[in-house]
């Protein structure tokens, strides 16, 4: 029984390092798309009441992101630096 609960215990600290491991990867790699979009200078939407203005911001970042082969969650969180 000791034997068992130690095995489970064990299993429970390596899954957790396996986790932070991930999510410390996760964080380099969106370090590292930062990087890329940023190198790419993108353009910056000024506000304003400025449709055409904003459509072709949109399409300049979206020819960066297509690119860049961006997911849609990236896209969401790189479009807010701009």
């Amino acid at each position: 029984m000791e034997l068992m609960a130690n095995a489970m215990a064990q299993e429970a600290v390596s899954r957790t390092a396996d986790q932070e491991a991930q999510e410390a990867r996760r964080g380099g790699e969106d370090e590292l798309r930062l990087e890329r979009f940023m190198n790419n200078k993108p353009p910056i939407f000024k506000g304003g009441y400025d449709p055409d203005g904003a459509q072709k911001w949109i399409e300049d970042i979206e020819r960066i992101f297509g690119a860049m082969r961006c997911l849609d969650e990236h896209r969401v969180r790189l479009g807010g630096y701009v």
